[in-house]
């Protein structure tokens, strides 16, 4: 973390002088007053300047990203990282290589717990809670659509077979596609079942 000390008549004069040295915003450092401003004899001779260390907190999103940069490093990778604000919270897309795969894992097993520890790694250094959602290579809009798309084929089959399907267990944000793709359907209804990890989605007929 970058940390500096800065003087100047007045504490607010020093911690202004900081600020510009540092070219960050008074909330992105950690401010030490470590000496007062006083006045000598007479108030002319021997004046002691305020004295301030600046530290610089880290950024959480820069931390997660850190964080992600040295995994692709350990795995032979080289990873671009592209950050985007949404409502469901702080987006970050990997995108590299062929071997991104690797990355990403069966059914994205792997991708699931790289956004795990992204997200303990981002907010041991955030003042309040900050939610990362971590993607590659759009992964999470295709599995999305490939989720719906059996979702409605599932569906099909218990109109025609008029008996339930059990789905295999998946991580909690791919059951909810699953339920909100068929929430509103004339005909079929979902509900979860098991324990995690082994949380199955069941779809079966309205009674």
């Amino acid at each position: 973390m970058k940390k500096i000390v800065a003087s100047a008549k007045t504490i607010e004069e020093a911690v202004r002088k900081g600020l510009a040295q540092l070219q960050v915003t008074e909330d992105r450092v950690q401010i030490t007053v470590l000496e007062q401003p006083s006045k000598g004899l007479f108030g002319l001779i021997g004046t002691k300047e305020a004295k301030v260390e600046l530290e610089v907190k880290p950024d959480p999103a820069g931390e997660a990203e850190l964080f992600l940069r040295e995994v692709a490093r350990t795995m032979g990778l080289s990873v671009e990282i592209d950050r985007q604000v949404t409502r469901d919270g702080l987006h970050l897309a990997l995108t590299g290589g062929d071997d991104l795969g690797m990355m990403i894992g069966r059914r994205g097993q792997t991708l699931d717990a790289l956004q795990y520890l992204a997200n303990i790694v981002a907010n041991r250094y955030s003042d309040s809670h900050l939610r990362i959602v971590l993607d590659a290579e759009n992964f999470r809009e295709r599995r999305r659509k490939t989720l719906e798309d059996l979702s409605d084929r599932l569906a099909n089959r218990v109109i025609r077979t008029r008996k339930e399907v059990v789905l295999e267990p998946m991580s909690p944000h791919e059951r909810k596609v699953i339920h909100s793709q068929l929430q509103n359907h004339p005909k079929v209804k979902t509900f979860s079942k098991g324990d995690e990890p082994n949380r199955r989605v069941v779809i079966t007929m309205k009674s």
